[in-house]
Order: C-alpha cells, then sequence, then structure tokens
C-alpha cells in the first residue's frame, strides 16, 4: 500500500511533466528516463532509470523523486512476446 505522503509527491511529479516537461521533452528525449523532484521541480534525465534517479539522489539525498519513461504511459514494460 502506498502512503498518502508519497501519493501526493507522485501527483505532484506527474503535474509537473504534465505542465512543463511533456513538451520540452518529449521531441528530443523520447524514450529517455526522467526523474522528478516535486519540491523543487528539478529533473534528471539518464538513458537508464538508475542514471536518472541517480542523478536526483545525487542532488536530493533526503527527497523523494518519481521516475518516468520520456513518452511512454509506463515507466517500465514486463511481459512476454508471443509468435
Amino acid at each position: 500500500m502506498v502512503s498518502a505522503d508519497v501519493g501526493a509527491m507522485v501527483r505532484n511529479a506527474e503535474n509537473i511533466y504534465e505542465e512543463r516537461l511533456r513538451s520540452l521533452l518529449e521531441p528530443s528525449h523520447r524514450d529517455e528516463f526522467v526523474a522528478i523532484e516535486p519540491v523543487s521541480g528539478d529533473y534528471y534525465l539518464g538513458r537508464t532509470l538508475s542514471d536518472a534517479m541517480g542523478a536526483a539522489h545525487d542532488a536530493h539525498p533526503d527527497r523523494l523523486s518519481h521516475a518516468m519513461r520520456v513518452g511512454h504511459d509506463a515507466t517500465l514494460h514486463f511481459g512476454v512476446h508471443l509468435r
């Protein structure tokens, strides 16, 4: 179960993405990962989820960040391909 605080953090980060970052990032950073620190509004790009989250943690070690995949509905996809 997600706490109310974490849920609010995720909603704030997703709002920042929708309102400020989507139009900025999707044309040239599609398929990269973005970690958003919602208190400051700072964001960090990486080719991997680990790169983006690591940069966010380095900049704000005492805060939570939320990661998303630029241009996708889901950050990660799990599954198999059937032929």
